[in-house]
């Protein structure tokens, strides 16, 4: 990025500037003029009043092109205002325009050109100085050109600051958008999970049980009133379910997500999926009450075997495993045998395993799942289990 550009000006910006320096150049045309002798020769005073005005004139509409050739203009303007007391404005003004781009050597020669130049009143006008005055007439061209030089390192200095701070705010003000939109990308894989996991394992046993009254036709009217129940129930259970994950979403900022399912409700889970004809037993040796990230995360393994049993295997015998202790890990294991009738499968979604494999990981655990050798499947997880009761009286019997 040009740190030389500066920001363009608009016509009365540009005007008042040009009034500016003409007005700054009026009082060393006034001084000069008293300064004159009377009698002083009729050229001197013929270019005073008309000659002076018409280079300082030229001088003004050079420095409208100060901006696309700064050092020239300013070079150009500052030899001039050696013959022009009224251009001495103009040259304090392109120099201090040349000074925002804050480099020496080039305010060094403007600066050291303009003051040579202030030299040349002397030879043009025929002023009498006192003896020793030299260094006066030094002196106050180099202060003038002194101030108009901070001036304008002042100025570049302080666009240099707002353009940084300009640049600062747009970079954050993207970081903010790359943020907001990383959020947005997670919290939707987050709700796509939520829904499978809400959605997924209801809609499998619906499709299960209308797999068998469409496969089975020897099927007696209780057991017909029974999987159409079950097929009522299940779709009523899943648009509930959809409508508790529906108002998570719409649920203010501030207002806390009702409680997630885990190890207590399993026992409802697995009576769940017996209901709608799933074949399922559950064994389950837990020592103590592990935390609610792993208690969910084990609710999620086994709704997710009970769902791929329902759509794989349907007719296939469920058996889970439940076991673990504080302090070491929980291990949960949802096996089924293969499967002993044919139905047409519900398309996959595609989020099941990949979805859990990333809630273990999470965790910290670790997923496993595969064919078995007699034609099964099984799905395996081992959850890291703290024993955090024990470090807590451990921690507070080194305090004591």
């Amino acid at each position: 990025m040009n740190t030389d550009v500066a920001p363009r000006l608009t016509g009365w910006q540009q005007t008042w500037r040009l009034v500016a320096a003409a007005a700054l150049g009026i009082p060393f045309w006034l001084a000069i003029g008293a300064a004159l002798p009377r009698g002083c020769a009729t050229d001197t005073c013929s270019w005073l009043v008309t000659g002076d005005p018409l280079v300082a004139l030229g001088c003004l509409t050079a420095l409208l092109w100060r901006r696309r050739f700064p050092l020239a203009v300013a070079m150009a303007v500052a030899i001039v205002s050696g013959v022009s007391t009224l251009a001495i404005g103009a040259a304090l003004l392109a120099l201090c325009s040349i000074s925002t781009r804050r480099r020496p050597a080039e305010i060094g020669v403007v600066a050291l050109v303009y003051v040579a130049a202030s030299q040349l009143a002397l030879v043009l006008y025929p002023i009498k100085s006192p003896p020793g005055s030299i260094w006066l007439q030094l002196a106050l061209p180099a202060l003038s050109a002194g101030i108009a030089a901070a001036t304008g390192v002042a100025i570049g200095a302080g666009r240099v600051e707002v353009r940084s701070l300009r640049e600062r705010a747009e970079s954050a003000e993207r970081e903010q958008t790359a943020r907001a939109a990383q959020a947005r990308a997670l919290e939707r894989n987050r709700i796509a999970r939520e829904m499978h996991d809400v959605l997924a394992h209801r809609i499998s046993l619906v499709a299960m049980q209308a797999g068998v009254l469409d496969h089975r036709g020897n099927l007696t009217t209780e057991e017909n009133r029974t999987l159409i129940r079950g097929i009522a129930d299940g779709s009523h259970q899943a648009l509930e379910e959809l409508r508790d994950v529906l108002g998570v979403l719409r649920a203010d900022a501030g207002r806390p997500e009702p409680p997630q399912p885990s190890l207590d409700r399993i026992p409802e889970l697995v009576a769940d999926a017996r209901t709608s004809g799933l074949d399922v037993t559950l064994t389950t040796a837990v020592t103590g009450e592990p935390s609610d990230v792993v208690g969910r995360t084990c609710y999620r393994v086994i709704q997710e075997g009970l769902t791929n049993a329902a759509k794989h295997a349907p007719g296939a015998h469920v058996h889970i495993t439940v076991e673990g202790t504080a302090g070491d890990e929980l291990q949960v294991s949802v096996h089924n045998s293969p499967s002993t009738t044919t139905a047409t499968q519900p398309p996959a979604s595609g989020f099941g395993l990949l979805g859990l494999a990333e809630r273990i990981t999470l965790a910290g655990g670790e997923l496993s799942h595969h064919p078995t050798p007699d034609g099964g499947y099984v799905l395996t997880a081992q959850l890291p289990w703290p024993n955090h009761d024990h470090d807590h009286d451990h921690d507070h019997e080194k305090r004591s």
